[in-house]
């Protein structure tokens, strides 16, 4: 069983890689659901096919879902909305406060992945490929079994006498109904959830990128992101590449058969040095990659061509990357960022840091990363390079200390 999920920032073209990974993994033989979490679906649009909140067979051995994340919290958590606001409503609270604070920030999210999980445990799947929404609903929607289960212990802790009117007022008017029974119910689920999105063995994450600025940003912040959680990212995904761009793998980039339009030309120059920040800034995960195709995307037969692109003879469900791109470490006080470099000559490190921005200098090689608050507050002490890891200290600061 494998869960693969696709993220990245808007319009980089998540969807269309996730269709069509999909695709590849039924044609191999793989019984496949293709699912979106996005609100905005695009997955129908992608696969030129009506979809629904069921999953419906596309090509043999393919299905493919849009979950209506509406229906999936009244289904996991309507009653207990229900009982939560008519107990807030008891403490003194209208009624429109009451239901909008029985709703756990979250939910939405929440139900997104226990549903994903559900198919997964049932076994109707061997492969569950995940169309998400954009980064920064995604980063959301992963840390949420953590901030969902302090919220619940917040609620929990109410205190006796709150517990007692609560109890007290539901026997009366829904003896069968236990209110805590929902939540421990969910907490359980999540909690189990937690630990299929974090098994390397199950789940693999897969940035999907642009040759462009902004989104080469978010897209290493979201690899920051999932490693300080515990997320294993094992590849990330470049798409819309102009012709005549090549690389050699480290690092190296350049325009070899360039444009005579002196427009395309100039496109091309700056996409190939992306590129070469991609390869650096993303080292150790393998790059996949596909052109910018002069045709739309969309339907089976060219989904099947750009599988055939990415993933050329291999299987999308393999686990492309073992390890961790970045890991954060406590050695006392100190915070140690460990990350792996390709082996570059040892000479003096050089670190520049500004605001959570990050630059690292090895002699000729230069690496922008950006970092994760924790780290952001602390200012680097010390670089050393050793087997090819760089670890970077960060102690506290001066006045945190005092």
């Amino acid at each position: 069983m494998r869960i693969i999920l696709y993220l990245g920032k808007g319009g980089v073209g998540k969807t269309t890689t996730a269709a069509a990974s999909a695709i590849r993994c039924a044609e191999l033989g793989y019984r496949t659901l293709v699912v979106s979490t996005d609100i905005a679906h695009s997955l129908a649009d992608s696969l030129d096919t009506a979809l629904s909140a069921q999953p419906l067979e596309i090509i043999p051995n393919l299905y493919a879902q849009e979950i209506n994340v509406v229906e999936e919290v009244r289904e996991h958590w309507g009653e207990m909305q229900g009982y939560l606001g008519t107990v807030l409503r008891k403490q003194g609270m209208s009624k429109a406060v009451a239901e909008e604070m029985a709703i756990i920030p979250g939910m939405e999210e929440v139900v997104s992945l226990l549903h994903i999980n559900k198919q997964a445990k049932e076994g109707n799947y061997d492969r569950v490929i995940v169309d998400a929404a954009p980064t920064g609903e995604t980063m959301r929607l992963l840390t949420m079994p953590e901030s969902f289960q302090w919220y619940v212990g917040r609620l929990r802790g109410w205190g006796d006498a709150t517990l007692r009117i609560a109890t007290g007022f539901l026997n009366r008017f829904v003896p069968d109904k236990d209110l805590f029974t929902g939540l421990n119910n969910l907490v359980e689920g999540v909690k189990e959830l937690q630990k299929v999105l974090t098994d390397s063995s199950i789940t693999s994450y897969r940035v999907v990128l642009n040759p462009e600025k902004m989104v080469i940003k978010e897209g290493a912040r979201a690899v920051t992101y999932l490693s300080l959680f515990g997320y294993p990212v094992d590849a990330a995904i470049v798409n819309r590449i102009l012709p005549g761009i090549e690389s050699d793998g480290d690092g190296n980039t350049w325009v070899a058969e360039a444009s005579t339009d002196p427009y395309l030309y100039h496109l091309q120059e700056i996409q190939a040095r992306y590129m070469a920040d991609i390869e650096r800034d993303f080292y150790p995960l393998p790059i996949l990659r596909s052109p910018w195709f002069d045709k739309e995307m969309v339907g089976v037969p060219r989904l099947r061509e750009l599988a055939d692109t990415l993933f050329a003879n291999r299987d999308p469900g393999e686990l492309y990357f073992v390890g961790q791109a970045q890991s954060i470490e406590e050695e006392g006080e100190d915070f140690v960022l460990m990350l792996p470099l390709p082996q570059v000559e040892l000479e003096k490190v050089k670190l520049t840091k500004r605001g959570d921005e990050l630059f690292v200098s090895i002699g000729n090689f230069k690496r922008e990363m950006l970092l994760p608050s924790v780290l952001a507050q602390r200012d680097a002490s010390t670089a050393t390079f050793t087997q090819g890891v760089l670890k970077i200290r960060f102690p506290p600061n001066p006045a945190s200390a005092a």
